[in-house]
């Protein structure tokens, strides 16, 4: 499929939902300047196990990866492509009779661009693995300020930064969890099964149950 960004770029997406669907995830990849794609091993990840446990996913390319338009900026513009998925995991979810809530899921440069999209329609947001350096420190104020829940599920050995300098950068945030992986660094190898739970879990936590 593709998306539509509010400057006229085409995008290259994918969706799959389950028949059970109860919640919907849009997926954002790695910095595309050092082989992030949509088919990178956490996103791929979370596309293809989160249906199971009644998430339906969108994941896309950001703008000049792949068969999308456009040129990588350096997360100037990316947060249109973001919206664009957002935009298109709404209608897909109501032409699919899915009425559960929506999360935003990013990895690495993925996780930095979906923390600055403070958008009304998100149940709340997962970062993982965030190295918070690719936007303006100013520039995830109103997400991490909003009493919307956000988790970041960080790498003991992250190579790219530590789990203890996000810890501090993040002190001050509002309704934020933050998870450590065991064992993972900042690629997840072997370690994607706990994110995708950890994803579930999430995103479960805002649906009511009886």
């Amino acid at each position: 499929m593709k998306l539509q960004t509010a400057d006229g770029l085409a995008l290259e997406a994918e969706w799959v939902a389950p028949p059970s669907a109860r919640a919907t995830a849009v997926l954002c990849h790695p910095h595309p300047q050092y082989g992030g794609t949509m088919r990178s091993i956490v996103v791929s990840a979370l596309f293809e196990s989160l249906p199971a446990h009644g998430v339906a996913c969108l994941r896309f390319n950001f703008r000049g990866v792949e068969n999308s338009e456009g040129a990588h900026s350096e997360g100037r513009d990316e947060h249109h492509d973001v919206i664009a998925g957002i935009d298109a995991a709404v209608d897909e979810a109501a032409r699919a009779g899915i009425e559960g809530p929506l999360a935003l899921i990013g990895w690495s440069f993925g996780g930095d661009i979906a923390l600055t999209i403070d958008d009304p329609r998100l149940a709340g947001w997962m970062a993982i693995a965030p190295p918070l350096r690719f936007r303006p420190e100013h520039a995830y104020d109103a997400v991490a300020h909003d009493a919307r829940p956000k988790l970041l599920a960080l790498a003991a050995h992250d190579e790219f930064r530590s789990p203890a300098e996000i810890q501090a950068r993040t002190a001050r945030w509002t309704a934020t969890r933050i998870e450590v992986v065991a064992g993972a660094s900042h690629f997840f190898v072997g370690r994607t099964e706990r994110l995708v739970q950890l994803g579930a879990d999430f995103v479960d936590s805002f649906i009511p149950h009886d």
